[in-house]
This record gives structure tokens, C-alpha cells and sequence, in this order.
């Protein structure tokens, strides 16, 4: 008997009849499946409502932070202290305590720790990009422990004295500096800085320089000298006054917006050196970069909050299940979820145990290792990889 043709169009290879169980899988599997539609988030819209809302957050977290404390002051009165102080207003003579506590002892520390925590929150970002390293954070390359020699040589030694209450940040500094040179100079080889090379040797120098500080703390003759430096090595903004948060606070706003400017080839650069070659983006000149930009941002919030540990891990994956991979995106939205972490990070320090301060790097420790736990367990999350 003659097969009748079928026409064009018509489903010329579904099978006439009932379908059978393994006939069925076999169609679905064959049949394309449909593109999954992007996360609300991911979209423009999404990302300028999710940026509106930590602004406000933002706001809203800095006035009650300012208002909080061994002494409250409700945010209506903060409010009214911080607009006195910034045009130049009355209060009245009862008031004079208050208003300094809010505006001289506060409001900058309060600010420091918003600055600080959106560099971190931005480096993060950038440090995993680089090195393509999911448990990559500011602290990775060793510029934390060169901070921190450099925090304890001033603390133990009086190095850098005649800066005053400079001093330890100046060592900080210098220290962050030292370290960043010493690990490129390391790392450095003729095909180039590898990230392999980069973290490997970060990592090494990082217990190289814990130990010299150990050494420098175990053989100090002040033990008042030591439990400071001990203390400012687990992360603190208790010495945070005006006149230390202008160039950390221009530090960090310009090196995120160099981070923003390049987004696009930290997107390519994410892909792998060679796909990154044949789009057209020199990785080795790109990560020599991203190295030092983000060595500068981690040395001068170092030398001002001592090293905190997490927030520079944790707020890049958060922000990653949010708004999506693309690091527009990220590098507009981790600076700000950064900032409202650690203002109240700051805040949960300050009044946990009042009058005592909790350091910070206990908070951000036992707020992030749970939460880095939950995203690991989190389904449809890859970290790096399988």
C-alpha cells in the first residue's frame, strides 16, 4: 500500500495512535525547551528599585545608628541636632552634651562605617572577579596582615609618633602598602600574574606577616599596647573622628566608581584569560589594575577599621542571587548593602555590651559563617563551579 504525503507544516512525525510512556519522554526531551524569562531583579527596573531601597535603608539606618547608644536620642531630636549642625542652627544650652555626642562622637563613626562597609562590599566583588575565586575576599592578598604589621609596629614601637592619633592608621598604611608590593613582586612571572600565583601567594605571605606581628606582640613591654592592637586587628571605628574620614571616604568613592567604569571587562575577564584574549581584553594588564586599585581601597579602610572579615565574602554572593552576574549591576548594589550591614554591624558592637565594645570582626564572623553556610546549601547557587 501507497504512504499518503503529509503536507508541509503538519507533524509529520508524531505517531498516529496513542503515545506511548517512552514515546512521550522522547518528544518532550527532543522538543526545544522554552527560555527561561529573567528575574524581576535582573531587569533595569528591578535593579533601580532594589538601589532605591537600600538608599532609603541606607538613610534610614544611619539616623537611628547616630541616635543609638549608652545614651538614646530619638531620630526626631537626631534629626533636628544633625540639621543644626550641618546649617548652622540653635539648640539650647542643655542640649550641648547631647549634640556633641551626636554629632562629634557618632555621626562620624556612623559614617565611617557606612564608607567602609561599601568598600569593602565593592572589592569583594571585584578580588573574585579577578582572581575567579569564590572564597576570595579584600583580605585574601595579604594586604590585611601587612596593615596589621604595620598597625602593631606603631602601637608597640611608637613608630610614626609624631603623627599623633594618625599614627596607627600612617603605620597601617604603610604596612598595606609594603605587603601589596611584595605580593605582586612575588607573584609576578614571565607569562604574566596568574590569579593561581596571586591567591597562592597572598595567602602565604598573609601567615608570614601574622607571624611577624605575633613575634612583635609577644615580646612588648606594655601590656595595655598589646590587648589595643589586638583589639584594632579584629576590626573596630572607636577611634573614628572628622578628620579621618575625608580620604578614606574619597578613596573608596573613587575607587568604586573605577570598579563601575570597569564592569564590562571584569564580566569578560570572569570567562577565563583565554576567552578573555580572544574578546579582546588584556587580562594580565587588567588584573595588574584591579591589583592595585584594590589594594590602595583595602589599605586605606584598614587603616582606619582594623581588618572585619566576611563582609567582603558574603555581601558579593548575596548580591549575586539578587540583581544577577553582571557586575553593573553588582558594583552598583554591593557598595550600598555593604553600608547597611555594617552600620548595623557597628551599632549591634556598640550596645551588645555596653559600655564595652564587641569587636567588629566577632560580629561579622558569627553573622557571616551561617549565612555563607546557607548560600553553599542553597540550590541553583554554583560557587565557582560544580
Amino acid at each position: 500500500m501507497r504512504k499518503t504525503p503529509v503536507p508541509p507544516g503538519e507533524a509529520a512525525d508524531t505517531p498516529p495512535g496513542p503515545v506511548s510512556a517512552d514515546q512521550s519522554d522522547t518528544l518532550a526531551a527532543a522538543s526545544p525547551a522554552p527560555a527561561p524569562k529573567p528575574r524581576w531583579l535582573t531587569t533595569p527596573t528591578g535593579t533601580a528599585t532594589t538601589v532605591a531601597a537600600l538608599v532609603l535603608a541606607l538613610a534610614v539606618s544611619v539616623v537611628l545608628a547616630v541616635g543609638l547608644g549608652s545614651a538614646v536620642v530619638p531620630p526626631r531630636e537626631t534629626l533636628r541636632y544633625l540639621w543644626a549642625a550641618l546649617t548652622g542652627g540653635l539648640i539650647q544650652a542643655d542640649e550641648l552634651m547631647r549634640y556633641q555626642v551626636i554629632w562629634q562622637i557618632r555621626t562620624p563613626r556612623v559614617l565611617l562605617a557606612a564608607v567602609v562597609g561599601a568598600g569593602l562590599g565593592a572589592v569583594g566583588v571585584a578580588i573574585q572577579a579577578m582572581v575567579r575565586n569564590a572564597l576570595a575576599d579584600p583580605y585574601i592578598l595579604g594586604v590585611s596582615s601587612g596593615a596589621s604589621v604595620g598597625a602593631v609596629l606603631v602601637g608597640v614601637l611608637g613608630a610614626f609618633s609624631a603623627l599623633g592619633i594618625y599614627a596607627v592608621s600612617a603605620g597601617a598604611f604603610a604596612g598595606a602598602l609594603v605587603a601589596t608590593l611584595l605580593v605582586y613582586a612575588v607573584s609576578r612571572s614571565r607569562a604574566g600574574t596568574t590569579p593561581l600565583r596571586l591567591v597562592l601567594t597572598g595567602v602565604a605571605l598573609s601567615f608570614g606577616f601574622q607571624a611577624i606581628m605575633s613575634v612583635i606582640v609577644y615580646l612588648a613591654p606594655s601590656n595595655e599596647a598589646t590587648s589595643t592592637v589586638l583589639f584594632w586587628t579584629m576590626g573596630s571605628f572607636g577611634a573614628a573622628v572628622w578628620g579621618s574620614l575625608p580620604v578614606v571616604a574619597a578613596a573608596v568613592l573613587l575607587g568604586v566608581l573605577l570598579l563601575r567604569a570597569l564592569a564590562r571587562p571584569l564580566d569578560v575577564l570572569a570567562l577565563g584569560d583565554e576567552t578573555a584574549a580572544s574578546l579582546g581584553v588584556n587580562a594580565d594588564r587588567l588584573r595588574r589594575r584591579m591589583f592595585v586599585l584594590t589594594a590602595v581601597m583595602t589599605g586605606a579602610m584598614v587603616a582606619v577599621s582594623g581588618a572585619i572579615g566576611f563582609v567582603g565574602l558574603v555581601v558579593p554572593h548575596i548580591v549575586r542571587i539578587l540583581v544577577g552576574a553582571d557586575h553593573r549591576r553588582v558594583l552598583t548594589v554591593a557598595p550600598l548593602a555593604g553600608a547597611v550591614l555594617m552600620v548595623w554591624v557597628d551599632l549591634v558592637s556598640r550596645v551588645a555590651v555596653a559600655p564595652r565594645e564587641l569587636p567588629l570582626g566577632v560580629i561579622t564572623a558569627l553573622v557571616g559563617v551561617p549565612v555563607f553556610i546557607l548560600l553553599m546549601r542553597r540550590r541553583g547557587y554554583l560557587f565557582g563551579g560544580r
